[in-house]
């Protein structure tokens, strides 16, 4: 029987319709936790949320566009209406964004990827944090990227976006981890995900060609990490950056 790392906690994952959220907040859930699967996508969280339910496990979803401030402060309070407490935080909303060299790439696609990327990460830790602190502490995971580390060509708002999770992430954790809060960041390779679905097989064989692993990530290893993070297990891990990422890195 799987232990039940989160009984009588909750957890918010957003971007929870597909792919990484997907698996995390599936995976919170089996570990006993309430989760609010948010997403901007009705059709999909709502399809999670019945999974969930389905296992025997306890989920709500909540809409939300993550670019927004109102949004992610009516997010949390909406999590505090259905349970009462907020403990764990997956900041996993996120797009590819536009692809572009820096002088082609427009001023609209890049402010666009680093509102959705960046700056929800900074809106949802806002109204967060004081959730957690009112129950003495918690833990939040920020989604970054390999690309929080290195460059990628025709990337600058992504690879800039990723590059702020990071460093907000330490901030946080440097702010906050006295208090009982501990602040992560997961920097996952190429996944297989729908963010993927769009590209033909030259490309995907030559993102599989920079992991020496050989292969693609899978969103439920990206999961495995978010859920240890979460948990007590990790009780002195905060302000630091896992990469999950096939040894992407280390060449």
């Amino acid at each position: 029987m799987m232990e039940q790392f989160f009984s009588g906690k909750v957890a918010l994952v957003t971007g929870a319709g597909s792919g990484i959220g997907e698996a995390t907040a599936l995976l919170y859930a089996r570990h006993g936790a309430k989760v609010i699967v948010s997403d901007i996508n009705g059709e999909h969280g709502n399809a999670v949320v019945e999974k969930i339910r389905n296992a025997g496990g306890d989920a709500q979803f909540v809409a939300c566009d993550v670019s927004q401030p109102d949004q992610c402060e009516k997010l949390v309070n909406e999590t505090l209406q259905h349970y009462g407490r907020l403990d764990y935080a997956c900041n996993n909303a996120g797009i590819g964004g536009e692809s572009a060299a820096v002088a082609d790439m427009s001023v609209e696609g890049f402010d666009r990827v680093i509102a959705i990327n960046l700056s929800s990460v900074f809106y949802c830790m806002k109204y967060q944090l004081p959730a957690m602190l009112k129950n003495g502490g918690g833990a939040i995971v920020n989604m970054a990227s390999i690309l929080a580390q290195v460059g990628f060509a025709h990337a600058a708002g992504y690879v800039a976006a990723k590059h702020g999770v990071v460093g907000l992430t330490q901030n946080a954790a440097a702010e906050y981890s006295v208090q009982g809060v501990r602040v992560n960041a997961v920097g996952p390779g190429f996944i297989d995900t729908p963010l993927l679905s769009q590209m033909d097989k030259a490309t995907i064989d030559m993102l599989i060609s920079k992991h020496p692993i050989g292969r693609l990530g899978k969103a439920e290893e990206v999961a495995e990490l978010v859920i240890w993070l979460s948990s007590d297990k990790a009780s002195f891990v905060t302000g630091s950056y896992y990469p999950v990422d096939g040894a992407y890195l280390a060449v």
